[in-house]
Formats: structure tokens, sequence, C-alpha cells
């Protein structure tokens, strides 16, 4: 009896690879076609974007829970001749009196400077329990039960009614609930709604549908390289709030060389800077610890001037500046 060898169909000839990217050619090039970067920019090119005034960069100082330090902050800035653009409050409206919420508005308007107040109601102060594990840091400031949803809603309303029209958002739900009732003109078409980076998002299809949900500027995780900075970039036209320094609580790092590579591949952005000064978040800064803050954003704008001069810092006064009750 005659022995035949069984043939097979010849494989498929593998997708061919984009330059310089020798694998995952077909996932790569799927997710260029739903407008994503096909891979971490090996090479990173400048952003060429700006904010509406045509400028590159902005100031952000966050973890300004106290009155008293916005305006220690917001006057030494100026006495010191630099810019403070944006104060961000991240302890909670909802930990503060009206009286309080009043002040800083009334700071935001005196020093033009954007008042973001963060949304109270969060894991970390609720009843349940998993947020205290060791696993719990996933659940981040997120809201737990719909109805930590409907007082989160409150709490930006009653931000709205003391003249409040800057928010932070830890929650992709709400992000999405706020924008649909601004979009539907149950909020006003002028608030800013910011993601923060407790969300923990990190990658360029994560800001693309942040995006989609509404977002007006998005806070990536911390330790991002260039690159991964330059990816998100290439994938969101809306401003990306990123930190130069971190408190020892969120690793403690100090990237004030990359702050002029942060606008060049990223703008428009915010450079978040004078954390390093503290040791966590939801804390309200001693005077010796603002004084810190205050020398660590004269430095950043110091580096900007001193290595990319073409970059450009908005004027205080420009952009959200808060309206009265």
């Amino acid at each position: 009896m005659t022995m035949t060898t069984p043939t097979t169909a010849p494989a498929a000839a593998p997708a061919q690879a984009a330059p310089g990217r020798p694998f995952f050619a077909e996932t790569r090039a799927q997710l260029a076609g739903l407008g994503l970067p096909d891979a971490d920019p090996a090479g990173t090119e400048s952003s060429g974007k700006t904010f509406d005034d045509g400028c590159h960069f902005r100031v952000e100082v966050p973890t300004v829970n106290s009155v008293q330090a916005a305006e220690t902050l917001l006057s030494q800035s100026r006495r010191r001749g630099f810019t403070i653009n944006r104060i961000t409050e991240t302890r909670g409206m909802y930990r503060h009196t009206a009286r309080e919420i009043g002040e800083y508005v009334a700071l935001g308007r005196e020093y033009g400077a954007e008042i973001l107040m963060s949304v109270g109601p969060r894991a970390s102060y609720d009843t349940g329990g998993s947020v205290q594990t060791p696993e719990g840091v996933r659940i981040g400031y997120r809201l737990r039960g719909q109805e930590q949803m409907v007082r989160a809603v409150e709490d930006v309303k009653r931000g709205l009614e003391l003249g409040v029209r800057g928010f932070v958002i830890y929650d992709e739900g709400l992000l999405w609930v706020l924008n649909r009732l601004r979009t539907a003109g149950e909020l006003p078409p002028d608030i800013h709604l910011k993601v923060s980076a407790h969300c923990g998002h990190g990658n360029a299809a994560s800001a693309q549908m942040l995006e989609m949900l509404g977002a007006d500027s998005f806070n990536p995780v911390r330790d991002l390289t260039l690159p991964m900075i330059a990816a998100l970039r290439q994938a969101v036209s809306i401003p990306l709030d990123c930190h130069v320094d971190n408190p020892r609580m969120s690793g403690g790092f100090v990237r004030t060389y990359e702050a002029p590579e942060f606008v060049r591949v990223a703008a428009p952005i915010y450079l978040k800077t004078g954390n390093s000064a503290l040791e966590g978040h939801g804390v309200s800064p001693t005077l010796n610890q603002l004084d810190d803050i205050l020398r660590q954003v004269e430095i950043v704008t110091e580096f900007l001037d001193r290595h990319h001069p073409e970059a450009r810092q908005s004027p205080s006064g420009l952009h959200l500046t808060p309206v009265g009750p």
C-alpha cells in the first residue's frame, strides 16, 4: 500500500508590523483604526497644541485645603513675581462651610485664579469597609451606592450656588452624570470637570474615554514616562494635568527637569507642582510647607524660562475666573 503524506494549507502571511514596531502589527493597526496611538511613541514630537489663549502651560497647586493656604499662595506668588493659574482643593466641598467656599471663590476672583473644588462624598468617607483593606486602594475615591451619587450631585449644586465653577471628579459614573446634566441645560454650560489621578487612568484609550464622557481636563497617574504622556496627547484634545512633583504618600518623586519636556510634548498642560512639600493628600499645609510649595513653584517656572523659553504660560484671570453666586 502506498503511503501519502497529508498536506496542509499554507499559513497566512503575518501582518506587516509598523516600522520599528516588530510585534503585534494587527492589534496596532486596529488601535490606529480607532483613532488611538498604536504605541507609546519612540520619539516624542512637540505637541503643537495650545490653550484657547495661545499659551502652552499653566501652573496648578493641588491640596490647597484651607482658605488661609489659598490666600497665602496667591498673595505670595504675586509678591514674588510668578503666577499660579489654578488652586485645587482636595479635601472635599462638604468638609467646608458655605462661608469658606465663598472665600475661596472671592480669592479666585481677586487674583484671577481658577478655583477647583473636589466633590465631597467618596469611598474613604463612607461606611463601607472595603476601602480600608489592602485591596481597597483599587476603589480609590469612587462612590459606593446610588445614594452617594445623589449626594455627589447635590455637593456640586451646593458649590455652584456658592460660585464654584470647577470641580474635581473621582468617579467616572459621576463624570457621565454631570456632563449629561450640563448638556441638558440642568447645570451651567461653563463648568469645568477635571478627572483626578485617584481614578487611576494612565493610557490613551482611557484618556479618550474620559474625554467622551465629558472631562474638560484629565489628570493621569503620576509616574508615567514622557512617551506615555506623549501618547495621551495624541489621543485627546483636552488639557492634561501632570504632576511635576508628588507627596511621599504617592511616591515622593520630583521631576523638575522634566517639566519643560512635559510642556513640549503635552501642551496644553497644567503643571501640578508643590505637593512634594506634603506627606499626603487631604491635609492642610502648615506655614513652613506653604513656603516649600511656593519655592517649588518658583523653581519650576524658573526651569521653564531657562530651558524652554518659547513656551508661554497663561497670565492670570483668563480662564475659569469664579463668578459670584
